[in-house]
């Protein structure tokens, strides 16, 4: 316990700050010690764990001298002055007027956001904004005792700290890597780590391509308000001159965010190439949302020379839509750009228009649910008949009404039923075989049955089984129109109980059809849980829509397996296939994580067989790899790879290396694309880039301080 605590109301006020909107408070600064007098000279002395708070600036120190004649104090150390949460001041010894605000600090280090420190031989304080360190250095590296020199520091004849506008401001500053000059810079502004945007440049990053050499990028950040900025980056190489942009904005009710590139390089010479990407949300009234993307590049090579994006189609989009319990309502506007080889984009359905609309209700005299949907859709081709021979355009309007209802009996049976019709009317322009108009009425039925059974096992271990068993019934004859919007057909756990497993409504299945499965589970809160599904589809008539690789041509399609395993220690494998009765695969992908203490390594593995109705003449074999691994506190790599077995070839390679510590990071990464394409070339790309700690907002809790040694 201290010998005596004693608050002191002193009679001096506090300066307040010249931003600050609120009138300045009169709140007196209170002092506590544990042993407090007055001289003869009526000088307030108070000595041993001398604490004084004034506002949110608190000090501590060994003996504080209060002349009330001239309202200074003076301040024995160590000091520790702290202001709020941003910045510590220690100091050796201190002279200081009343309100702990302006003053003079001897032997002073300054610690902004517990990242930046700042040491000088003495710190000037102005009106609690502004302190000036004199022979200062600054650096944002642990500082050892043993007095070994930080890894980086800027030193300066001068620094002001500007407190509100949070900025610093060097004099013949000289960068310095192990006390080696490596730069001089009379003038030189950062910011400190409490400001969270401000304009100015960002680290520079070096890239080096086989196509493009060795090239640097410096952004420029322009911050234009509180909720808007740009950011420009030059990107300049012997083969490139590129200006790279980022656009943002925040909205009371939304955000946008455009990127993109303006390019005149050797690649292309004489072309001006560039890409955009914008992507945008809003709340609008009444629960509507707004979202819009917009995609577009100058040539179909753009975007992989320069490793902006992967994408071989880009989308741009338009959307509006709703969602409440029981009602969804959307409208789209989407437009296609093809970037592959041998697809012509005059002759791909590019303009779409989109739309659907769906509601629930509950009638209390029949019981279940009512639910009515319909949905529009139209897309054009920009070729024309009389010109290419393929200009067909296609608009549909179908809509559905289905009632379900589940019952659930004593003996553990639940049975669902579905009973409902279905419409479709079909507009086909630009077709020589097909022009006109189509229309349908589709009724259907289906009862599906389920049998759930579980079994409880020592240590809270759980088993599940569950056989079911549905049979369905959808009438009318498949309208006699081309098959535009179903040819890619998914077989799956997911839809192995629906009527139509056609992605979209153009397309039905139709008769008698009945699906039968298995689910299995075991769950083990203490270990590790599995479960498997099998599946099997049997129709009255075979379709000849289905391709062989979706696994449902014939009376009997093929046998649907899939499985998951996870266990506590971080493993994860899910898996799924389609094997006929010859054990012939389909389709087959498996995909695995495993997450341990320092790292993760994840993998897949997809098998698709040819199928010349799904434009694929040759089969995909093909497996990815990609982990990262901690080698340290301070070191981390990064590895994926993905290898195409049917090619016998790499298709993508790539490895990556960080440093991390308290005061920079430095990452180092190898790509290197084989692509195959005849529009994009093979490259290397190799990225450098160096960042200083330090003089940035804080983004995370992650802290990589190295310890000093012994």
């Amino acid at each position: 316990m201290r010998a005596a605590l004693v608050g002191l109301a002193l009679s001096f006020a506090p300066l307040s700050l010249a931003a600050q909107t609120a009138p300045a408070s009169d709140r007196p600064a209170v002092l506590v010690a544990d042993q407090v007098f007055i001289t003869r000279d009526k000088v307030l002395v108070a000595q041993g764990n001398v604490e004084a708070f004034q506002g949110k600036t608190r000090l501590r120190a060994t003996a504080i001298r209060y002349d009330q004649a001239t309202g200074a104090l003076s301040i024995e150390g160590p000091i520790v002055l702290s202001e709020g949460e941003n910045t510590t001041i220690l100091a050796d010894a201190a002279s200081l007027d009343a309100g702990l605000q302006s003053g003079l600090l001897r032997g002073a280090r300054m610690i902004l956001e517990q990242q930046l420190q700042l040491a000088a031989v003495q710190i000037n304080r102005i009106e609690g904004r502004y302190s000036q360190l004199y022979k200062a250095a600054v650096t944002s590296c642990k500082v050892c005792e043993d007095g070994e020199t930080p890894l980086w520091q800027i030193r300066a004849k001068r620094v002001v700290h500007d407190q509100l506008a949070q900025q610093l401001y060097f004099d013949e500053a000289q960068f310095r890597i192990k006390n080696v000059p490596i730069a001089y810079l009379p003038r030189l502004r950062l910011p400190d780590p409490t400001l969270d945007r401000a304009t100015g440049f960002l680290a520079p990053t070096v890239r080096s391509t086989s196509q493009l050499g060795v090239g640097l990028k410096l952004p420029y950040f322009i911050k234009i308000g509180d909720h808007r900025d740009l950011t420009l980056t030059p990107y300049l190489s012997a083969e490139t001159r590129t200006l790279e942009f980022r656009y943002r904005q925040a909205f009371v009710s939304g955000r946008i965010e455009f990127e993109g590139a303006i390019t005149d390089d050797e690649l292309d010479s004489g072309k001006t190439r560039g890409y955009l990407f914008g992507t945008g949300s809003f709340d609008l009234r009444r629960d509507y949302k707004l979202y819009f993307d917009i995609e577009t590049t100058s040539d179909s090579s753009y975007l992989s020379d320069y490793g902006y994006s992967g994408k071989d189609r880009l989308t741009s989009e338009l959307t509006v839509s709703r969602a409440r319990r029981d009602e969804y309502v959307r409208a789209s506007l989407l437009n296609y750009q093809s970037l592959r080889d041998g697809e012509d984009n005059d002759l791909l359905p590019n303009l779409v228009l989109d739309g659907e609309f769906q509601r629930r209700y509950f009638p209390t005299s029949l019981g279940g649910e009512l639910r009515l949907t319909l949905e529009a859709h139209s897309h054009r081709r920009a070729s024309d008949l009389s010109t290419n021979g393929d200009g067909r355009d296609v608009s549909r309007l179908n809509g559905e009404a289905a009632w379900l209802r589940r019952f659930t009996f004593g003996n553990g049976l639940v049975t669902d039923i579905e009973a409902g019709a279905s419409f479709g009317l079909f507009n086909i322009a630009q077709d020589a075989d097909k022009d006109g108009r189509y229309s349908d009425l589709v009724p259907h039925a289906a009862v599906t049955m389920r049998y759930p059974m579980q079994r409880r096992e020592a240590a809270g271990v759980v088993q599940q089984l569950e056989p079911l068993v549905q049979l369905g019934w959808t009438g009318g004859d498949r309208l006699d129109i081309p098959n535009e919007e179903s040819t890619l057909v998914e077989y799956d756990e997911g839809n192995l109980l629906a009527l139509s497993r056609f992605p979209r409504p153009d397309r039905r299945e139709r008769g008698a059809v009945a699906a039968i499965g298995l689910n299995w589970a075991r769950l083990d809160p203490n270990g590790m849980d599995a479960s498997l599904s099998f599946g099997q589809v049997i129709r009255a008539d075979a379709d000849d829509a289905f391709s062989f690789s979706s696994g449902l041509q014939g009376t009997y399609s093929d046998f649907l397996l899939a499985g998951q395993l996870r266990s506590d220690n971080g493993l994860a494998l899910i898996g799924r296939g389609l094997v006929d009765d010859d054990f012939e695969v389909a389709k087959a992908e498996l995909r695995g994580v495993w997450d341990f203490k320092r790292g993760q390594i994840s993998g897949s593995y997809v098998w698709l067989h040819e199928d010349a109705a799904e434009d694929r003449n040759e089969d995909v074999s093909e497996i990815t790899f990609d982990g990262s691994y901690s080698i340290n506190s301070q070191w981390q790599a990064s590895a994926e790879w993905r290898f195409d077995l049917a090619d016998e070839r790499a298709a993508t390679a790539g490895l990556g290396l960080s440093y991390n510590n308290e005061c920079v990071q430095v990452d180092l990464s190898v790509n290197r694309s084989y692509s195959s394409s005849t529009s994009v070339e093979p490259s290397t790309d190799i990225g450098f880039n160096i960042g200083l700690r330090g003089f940035a907002a804080n983004t995370g809790t992650e802290r990589y301080v190295r310890s000093c040694g012994k």
